[in-house]
């Protein structure tokens, strides 16, 4: 199976980059409209059950509309307008469970992890008593962070398996036995995918895919270097052969390989083929204004009507941190004791 990378650039109103291939399914489906026997066969098959999602699921309360060994409802351009509205409910190679199956007369609505609505939606705007105290019927939960997958089928639900369900949903959730590993690298490029089997780490990584490959460091050290701050995964100790993943942000920026008696090996230039520059966003400085935003009248100012700004010829300068900020802070002392032999009381008089 071959699926492209998936890289996401927030920008102002949507969320631009490559999409995972979306694969059309070809199960064959029974022209039988499903029984009340295999409904319920089917409820039980599906609930509870977990999968890996193959490509971003956005949250919202209309979630994603699957056809039947069609496509998505939504195309690619509002499919990704979604994910910047709502946020993501699952990252491709996330782990996913369907925790509620409902089914109506053309389709079977699937709620992942909890869903993406309020247990109690309506009801939590109610509330009763007087006007002074006022009370709700039901206490206000933590927002979700589900979303809602829609299986829509031509004029009816067919006679089916759990199994052909799952089957019609691969496009968005793989439900075979995989380890979170597998599931993750199946959506990324071969060349980063092997990698990760490998166990090697390329420079352009971000710090899942070093994790994937590499797992937890046994030591991990920030320090500055020509301005510029850094953080150093170390794997293995001396005598034996040590790894330096020296990451900027969220990406690798320069590998070390060294070992005893030998010349440290170090690559510092991009090996992902492209992907580390399709990943960059935009760094947002002070004064920075959304993109083809140039008048100043969306933004609140103390000007008059009419009145023009002075001119500045200073241009917005990124916010400075605190001088001597990656040092540690002095551990506070406690006070020297009290000699109370020497110390002198008092009365009241």
């Amino acid at each position: 199976m071959s699926i492209s990378a998936q890289v996401f650039t927030v920008h102002d109103k949507t969320v631009t980059g490559q999409m995972a291939e979306f694969h059309v399914t070809s199960v064959e489906l029974s022209k039988t409209p499903l029984g009340e026997r295999t409904r319920q066969e089917l409820i039980r098959a599906l609930q509870a059950e977990q999968g890996f999602a193959m490509r971003p699921i956005p949250m919202g309360h209309k979630g994603l509309l699957l056809h039947a060994n069609g496509e998505l409802d939504k195309g690619d351009e509002a499919y990704r307008r979604d994910l910047y509205q709502y946020g993501m409910a699952a990252k491709g190679g996330d782990r996913v469970m369907i925790t509620d199956v409902v089914i109506a007369k053309d389709r079977i609505v699937f709620l992942l992890n909890g869903g993406p609505d309020h247990k109690h939606r309506f009801l939590r705007h109610v509330s009763v008593g007087g006007s002074s105290s006022d009370m709700p019927i039901v206490r206000d939960d933590p927002d979700p962070t589900g979303a809602k997958l829609t299986l829509v089928f031509d004029k009816f639900v067919p006679e089916m398996t759990g199994q052909d369900a799952m089957d019609l949903l691969h496009p968005m959730i793989q439900f075979a036995v995989k380890s979170p590993k597998e599931a993750y690298t199946d959506t990324l490029p071969p060349k980063l995918r092997d990698a990760i089997l490998n166990h090697q780490v390329l420079v352009g990584m971000d710090h899942k895919m070093v994790y994937m490959a590499l797992g937890q460091p046994q030591q991990k050290i920030r320090e500055q270097q020509n301005g510029l701050m850094f953080e150093e995964w170390i794997y293995g100790e001396p005598p034996k052969e040590t790894k330096f993943v020296r990451f900027s942000g969220d990406r690798v920026i320069q590998t070390e390989m060294a070992a005893l008696g030998k010349k440290p090996v170090v690559r510092a230039t991009d090996e992902t083929d492209g992907y580390l520059n399709q990943q960059q966003g935009t760094s947002v400085q002070l004064g920075d204004r959304p993109e083809g935003d140039e008048s100043d009248s969306k933004h609140p100012t103390l000007l008059a009507p009419g009145e023009k700004p002075a001119e500045n010829k200073n241009s917005p300068q990124r916010v400075k941190l605190p001088p001597n900020i990656d040092k540690p802070r002095e551990a506070p002392r406690d006070p020297e004791p009290v000699d109370q032999s020497q110390a002198g009381s008092t009365h009241p008089q």
